[in-house]
């Protein structure tokens, strides 16, 4: 068994393969939470108005979780940009993680059926804070056990980089949590304040790291 824990989960092309597809289909599964108004109950331009009105926290939870994917993709990403290897437990590292990728179209669709229910924006958080911590630890544990293709310098400027990106943002995640108590479209706005700073890097402006990898 020992001898098969050391052969298992190296092969890096395959776990992105499947960190794509997943990612992916979590994707196109959000929109099915925007359900279309029923055509032969809206006669008139107005009562069309209302509907798509009152399905905006369906539109909206949409774009949040959309944005989020994006944002974590784009972590997952960077991440094997600097990972030459792969072990059995960093296999099972981002099988974890992609497990809360695949369940967020569910925690979305609670949220825009609930989006005052301070539940229901906790349980979204707790999604993220899920993917934040696997996405983290799967960094840590590359870099603890030599999976990194790169040192020195280089390798404390990029590790420092993408730790410290995932703890902020996930501290502001739960200080947008918090607000839920205040008011949960409070919560859901600072949330997507968050991610367009973190999808656009509006406030951290943009800085590029030359690797060894093109």
């Amino acid at each position: 068994m020992s001898i098969y824990n050391r052969i298992a989960g190296q092969r890096i092309g395959r776990i992105e393969a499947l960190s794509d597809g997943v990612f992916s289909i979590a994707m196109t599964i959000l929109v099915f939470n925007i359900k279309a108004p029923v055509s032969y109950a809206i006669q008139t331009d107005k009562e069309m108005i209302a509907m798509l009105t009152r399905m905006a926290p369906a539109f909206l939870s949409f774009f949040v979780s959309f944005i989020t994917l994006g944002i974590f993709w784009t972590g997952q990403s960077t991440q094997f940009h600097y990972i030459k290897s792969y072990d059995r437990n960093l296999n099972w590292i981002t099988i974890f993680f992609l497990m809360f990728v695949s369940i967020l179209p569910f925690s979305t669709d609670i949220l825009s059926y609930h989006i005052t229910n301070k539940v229901s924006i906790l349980l979204y958080w707790f999604n993220i804070f899920a993917m934040g911590a696997l996405i983290f630890i799967h960094w840590t544990y590359a870099e603890k056990h030599h999976h990194i293709s790169i040192s020195g310098e280089e390798k404390t400027m990029v590790s420092t980089a993408i730790k410290k990106r995932v703890i902020i943002a996930q501290s502001l995640y739960l200080f947008g949590a918090a607000l839920s108590f205040v008011s949960t479209y409070a919560s859901i706005i600072f949330i997507i304040l968050v991610q367009l700073n973190y999808a656009f890097g509006i406030l951290s402006g943009t800085h590029r790291i030359t690797g060894n990898k093109k």
